[in-house]
């Protein structure tokens, strides 16, 4: 699909795609805001929810008497479905449109949610179940980027990239209000209470959200997928793999993490979790800005060092405040990396830009499964975490490589207005 750009009216004093008489451009006068707005708002509460069986995976564990691989994949299933579901909603994006496929997505999560509530969830199967449903909201990266992105020329792509991806701290909610209101009314009621916000943002979607004009023809079902066919596609892909899966997997881990390292109570590991997310979330923005000044490519070289030096030091980490330091070290490079991938997506496939959306956002939701589920694993069978982490420290240093090694011929080659 291609991008298409807001114009506006002749005499307003902007041209075409939002451009001034000098060739300037003003980022809030080139898009469409309150689309952004929108975009920003479904993706936070997508994303709260998406993450809710993290926080609340404590206290499912005791009710339910859950294996430390269990809890990993309970935590990892949602992000797992997230990701297959990406490629299914970007697909959906260029046929229905933006808007009407987040409706649907937003409708399935809540009914879904409300569906959980009422009837209880009593089994580990039950679990992963509510997993697969909570992996519909996880899918909404596949919506809200194209949505908002569509509306903005290329120089602005990382910025508004960055800052309706921002909605990635729905996961601080979540860590901050599920294990408080899970402690006063029961883990089974947060899913009913979630409901009530995810309806109201519902309602202000679909007040506020507008699809982009100039939206190409549907093309045929095998055409979605040319983008496979170049070698660039599957290295963003790879790429986004490290940065959204680590973020992700952590955010969904760091609540098991934290109580069964350090014997924290459900609420405090909430807050150290929240802490970390945060850090992680407020940067995205700043790395789509970033990777629009510097480049996206000069970002990600220096995000992969910073993520796999703090995720090494993490394995090592023998205090709760040494490991909170290099989580939320971790954290802060893995946000600026996330802005920074989603600066380049564009550059190198306008005219594809939502199915790209949907397979770079399912490697994401790949990378964060292998992180949340292999942290599981390492706790049983070592009994110490510090294996998962050192992995995909490992991996970190493998993205570091594959962007140094491609970065020549991306410049060479990649013709776009913003910087690569």
């Amino acid at each position: 699909m291609a991008t298409a750009y807001w114009e506006r009216p002749e005499g307003e004093g902007e041209g075409p795609e939002g451009q001034g008489t000098t060739g300037q451009t003003s980022f809030w006068k080139a898009g469409h805001t309150p689309t952004l707005i929108a975009a920003f708002l479904y993706f936070d509460l997508a994303f709260m929810v998406w993450v809710l069986l993290g926080p609340l995976a404590p206290s499912i564990s005791k009710t339910l008497g859950l294996t430390p691989a269990e809890k990993g994949l309970m935590v990892a299933v949602p992000t797992l479905a997230g990701a297959v579901l990406r490629v299914i909603n970007g697909l959906l994006v260029d046929r229905i449109g933006c808007k009407q496929a987040g409706a649907i997505s937003q409708v399935i999560v809540i009914i879904g949610l409300f569906t959980a509530w009422s009837m209880g969830v009593n089994s580990f199967g039950g679990t992963l179940a509510l997993g697969v449903i909570l992996g519909f909201a996880g899918a909404s990266f596949a919506i809200a980027l194209p949505l908002a992105s569509r509306w903005y020329p290329a120089e602005h792509q990382g910025k508004a990239m960055g800052l309706a991806g921002m909605g990635n701290s729905g996961t601080v909610l979540a860590s901050l209000f599920a294990p408080m209101l899970a402690k006063l009314f029961g883990w089974n009621a947060v899913l009913g209470l979630a409901c009530i916000p995810l309806t109201i943002v519902f309602v202000v979607y679909m007040i506020m959200a507008k699809n982009a004009p100039n939206a190409p023809a549907p093309k045929k079902l095998v055409d979605y997928f040319h983008p496979l066919k170049s070698a660039d596609a599957w290295l963003l892909m790879g790429f986004y793999s490290v940065t959204f899966g680590g973020f992700v997997g952590l955010a969904a881990s760091l609540p098991i993490y934290f109580t069964d390292q350090f014997g924290l109570t459900p609420v405090i590991a909430g807050y150290c979790t929240a802490g970390c997310v945060f850090a992680g979330s407020l940067v995205r923005p700043m790395g789509g800005a970033l990777a629009d000044g510097i480049g996206g490519v000069k970002a990600l070289m220096m995000v992969y060092i910073a993520a796999a030096l703090a995720l090494a030091g993490v394995a090592y980490a023998p205090t709760l405040f040494s490991a909170l330091g290099l989580f939320v070290a971790a954290m802060l490079a893995l946000g600026v990396g996330n802005g920074a991938v989603f600066q380049l997506v564009p550059q190198r496939f306008q005219e594809e830009i939502g199915v790209m959306t949907g397979l770079v956002g399912m490697a994401g939701g790949i990378g964060g499964f292998y992180l949340a589920s292999s942290l599981g694993i390492a706790k049983q069978f070592t009994g110490s975490f510090a294996p998962g982490f050192l992995i995909f420290a490992g991996l970190a240093v493998v993205a570091f490589l594959g962007i140094s090694l491609v970065r020549a011929r991306w410049r060479a080659t990649w013709t776009s207005a913003a910087r690569i």
